[in-house]
This record gives C-alpha cells, structure tokens and sequence, in this order.
C-alpha cells in the first residue's frame, strides 16, 4: 500500500488532525532569537566567519559559522545549567522562545498533551571529550556524574521537558544532516494521530570543536575563500564545500483545534512529510537522485496538493558540488516544468550548515517566507551552472506569495527528509 494512501489531503482531515505552526525559536549564527536572525536572512547577511572557539592554527581550514554572544544564565538556572551540554543550552532557550511566541501555558491540566520531538545528530560532544581526557590523566573516579545524560543524542529533549513542563510523547531522532526535518515531521505525525495536542519540535549541534573540524576537513568538503562570508555558494559553479555550523530552532506544533480553542496566531499549516534513504553510501548521495525524489513525492502526496501550487523550496543547498547537483535534479524529475516556475533558495549560504539543527533553521525560515511573503536569497550566487539551472533567488530577498513551500533535507547516511507547509485556509 502506497503510505500515502493512509492519508486524505489536509484539507479533508477535522480540525484536530489538522497541524499548525504557532510558535518559533531560534539560537544561531545570525541571532540568538528569531526577530534578529530572519532579519539578518532578509537582509541577506552571512553569520559566517572564522573559528574563535578555540585555536585553530593548525587547521588548513578555519571557516565555520559560531553562535555568538549567547548568554544562557540570561534565561537558565544556574543549578540547570550545569547540567546542560552546549547543544541542549541551546535547544531550551530556543524552545522557550517558540512556547512564549506560541502564547501556550504548560501546566499540570494539560502537561500530558504537549509533547517534544526535539533531534540532535549526536550528544554533548564537548564533554565527552573533556571527560576521555580527565579519564586518561587523573583516572575514573575524575569523571564527571554527568557524561552519561550529557552524551546521550536525547538530552536536549529530555531538558526541555524538565525546563517547561511537558509529559507527552518525547524522543530524538538522529538521522544526521536531516535530524531537523525529521523532527518537525515526525512531530506533525504525532499530532495527526492524536498522540499529542501541542509538540516542542526542533533540533540542535555543536560540532565546531577540534576534532570534529578536523574530521569535516578530513572530508575534503569544508568550503573555503579568501572571505569567509563569501565561502558557502550554494549552487554557484565555484562552489567547492559546506560550512559547518551551530545552533538550534525549534517549532511549536498544534492541532489546529487546539490552536482555535486557544485562539493562538497560527504561522502556516503543516501539511506533509516525507522520509526515505539512498541506500548507497555514507558521505555521497546517489548520482540518479532518487533519495530525495522519493522524499519530496511522499510529502506531496500524503500533503494531497497539486504540483503546481508549491512556490518555493528552502534546499538542502549545502554548496558541495555533488550535492547542489543532485538535489537540481531531483526537483526537477519531482517538478518537471515546474521545476523552472519555483524559487529554490538556500538559507545555508547565511546560516551555515547545523548539522542535526539544520533542517529545523530551514523549516522555521520556510514557515517565516509562508507567513512574511517573503524568499530569502541564496547569497554569493555569481556564476550560473549548467548543471544547477533553477530560480535559486540570488543575492536579494524577494517579495511573493507562498502558498506552498517544501523543506528539504539530506543526510550523512543516505537520509532524506521533506517537509510541506501552506498558508493556512479555513
């Protein structure tokens, strides 16, 4: 049976299967709350720069994208914040943003119908790096009680529910560069079958650290130029490699019966939600295309809208050469003529690549165009390719109407992921 067959489009389903977006947050490289960093998105500004976090002389490549000035006590106990690795400090001061924006109150009567899908492509690196350290040079009983809830790839989750208060469905997923995608739809599933009223979705990581760096250089797929803020090219024909970020957004999800009840803004609908996997390799994606066009075809189906009502795609668009290539063709064999009539742009050539964070940034700059009517560009785009020949809104942001608009992720592993939002209506 066809998955989508399971579902009847969105506008059939009754009010309480219906899935709303009523709230965003963000901590990343151009803001730490969503107000500066759309605005930086709009204005096409790069949050790209070099390493400060640590030294990075020996590195041949020092390009990265860094939150800044982020002040967690500002908004965290001291006492909870101890117990927090970065990417979780990140993650629950995004989470509160997005509850407070949604006006939702979680308190004992309804705890038990919010839930939180928040994704993280790995744990609290930092500390078990610190820790393996300790352990080596001053022996185990040096080791800190907190390596285990700090490693675990959930403990991001597991924090937002201690810090606001929700009791429902919470877990992780872990499908690398698509972790934040496939938190937001797999938290729309979770409304849509009655699991939850309300769900924390999102995702979060922190990989500039010396290792990590290392071994994304190891890659050979890091972007570099002489100015880092002209390093990640999204589709440009001099694109040569990604530039690794940090951060995380989150999405208050809501039945949109819920949200009436509460009489609760609602940003955009979600409509569908598309998983699949290459089955081919761990770095590369398959030449033909066919992870994400089977992931894009899943969501537009189970979203139940024709083809020609999407108007833009935020891209995966990381600027490695393959990638850019690839995921041209799958919209292309997913859009046909179409394909030439939707703006595909890349948030990533401003924000960096967050890794587990990115798909959620992604969704939630998706959700802002949708709401705002406005596409932000893909900046650095100066020399067309052949072989990536779409509208992919270069440079300048554009005014326009967006009925529809697709989300897409690609991962490390072979993971696709595709969201679908719409102007809500009715």
């Amino acid at each position: 049976m066809d998955p989508a067959e399971a579902y009847p489009p969105f506008h059939r389903l009754p009010d309480e299967q219906r899935v709303v977006v009523t709230g965003l947050g963000a901590v990343c490289p151009l803001g730490n709350d969503v107000a500066t960093a759309w605005r930086a998105m709009v204005d096409g500004r790069s949050g790209v720069g070099r390493i400060t976090k640590f030294d990075a002389s020996a590195f041949e490549n020092d390009i990265v994208a860094e939150v800044r000035d982020f002040h967690p006590e500002e908004v965290i106990p001291s006492k909870d914040l101890r117990r927090m690795a970065v990417p979780a400090q990140y993650a629950v001061v995004a989470a509160q943003e997005a509850v407070a924006d949604a006006g939702l109150v979680i308190n004992a009567s309804n705890a038990a119908e919010v839930g939180v899908v928040f994704g993280s492509a790995g744990g609290g690196y930092h500390l078990i790096l610190e820790q393996e350290r300790a352990f080596r040079e001053r022996g185990p009983r040096r080791v800190s009680p907190f390596l285990i809830s700090h490693m675990l790839p959930d403990s991001a989750s597991g924090h937002i529910a201690i810090m606001l208060g929700p009791q429902g469905p919470n877990f992780c997923p872990a499908s690398a560069c698509a972790t934040g995608t496939t938190a937001v739809g797999e938290a729309m599933e979770t409304v849509r079958r009655g699991d939850a009223r309300a769900v924390i979705a999102g995702g979060t990581d922190e990989p500039i650290l010396p290792v990590l760096v290392a071994g994304f250089q190891a890659l050979r797929a890091m972007a570099s130029d002489p100015d880092p803020a002209k390093a990640c090219k999204p589709f440009d024909a001099r694109r040569n490699g990604f530039v690794v970020g940090e951060g995380a957004a989150a999405l208050v999800l809501e039945s949109l019966a819920s949200a009436k009840a509460r009489g609760a803004r609602c940003y955009a609908e979600v409509i569908g939600y598309g998983s699949s996997n290459d089955a081919h390799d761990m770095e590369a994606s398959h030449e033909s295309a066919r992870g994400p066009v089977l992931a894009m075809r899943l969501a537009i189906r189970k979203a139940g809208i024709p083809l020609d009502e999407v108007d833009y795609i935020n891209a995966h668009g990381t600027g490695t050469p393959l990638n850019d290539r690839v995921e041209t063709a799958a919209i292309k064999q997913v859009f046909g003529e179409h394909a030439y009539d939707l703006a595909v742009g890349s948030t990533k050539s401003m924000v960096g690549h967050l890794m587990g964070g990115a798909g959620a940034i992604e969704a939630l700059a998706t959700v802002k165009a949708i709401h705002e009517g406005i596409i932000p560009p893909t900046i650095n785009y100066e020399v067309p390719d052949p072989d990536c020949d779409l509208d992919y809104v270069p440079n300048v942001a554009r005014r326009a109407e967006v009925r529809a608009a697709l989300s897409n992720s690609v991962g490390l592993g072979g993971h696709n992921a595709t969201v679908v939002f719409r102007q809500l209506e009715g």
